[in-house]
């Protein structure tokens, strides 16, 4: 399985952005999909996910600012920003459980400054 992030970049404090993440494999298959991110001297960390058995979880810093969706057709997985935040630079990854291994993409860089 291969997961491939894309959709970041720089952006402006109380702007949106969408990040996408497609993968190898059909994302309906998957036991678990969703997003995390890593800021520099920080551990990565939770942003949202999609759980067959859980649903939709969120990060705490991203709750009603961010919607984690999934389009089938397009075999896609999204990442909706909203009203961005400085702290919310970093680097955001696709990670997705599967038959219980773990998959994760390289990466898309968001950041946002002034």
């Amino acid at each position: 399985v291969q997961l491939v992030e894309s959709g970041g970049g720089l952006v402006q404090p109380g702007e949106s952005r969408r990040l996408s993440c497609g993968a190898s494999g059909s994302i309906k298959s998957f036991n678990l999909i969703g997003w995390y991110r890593q800021a520099p001297g920080k551990q990565r960390e939770l942003v949202a996910s999609l759980s067959r058995s859980v649903g939709i979880s969120y990060g705490d810093s991203v709750k009603g600012r961010f919607t984690i969706s999934r389009d089938d057709a397009k075999n896609l997985l999204y990442l909706q920003m909203n009203s961005l935040k400085p702290e919310d630079t970093g680097l955001y990854y696709c990670n997705a459980l599967l038959l219980g291994v773990e998959y994760w993409g390289p990466g898309t860089q968001v950041t946002v400054s002034s």
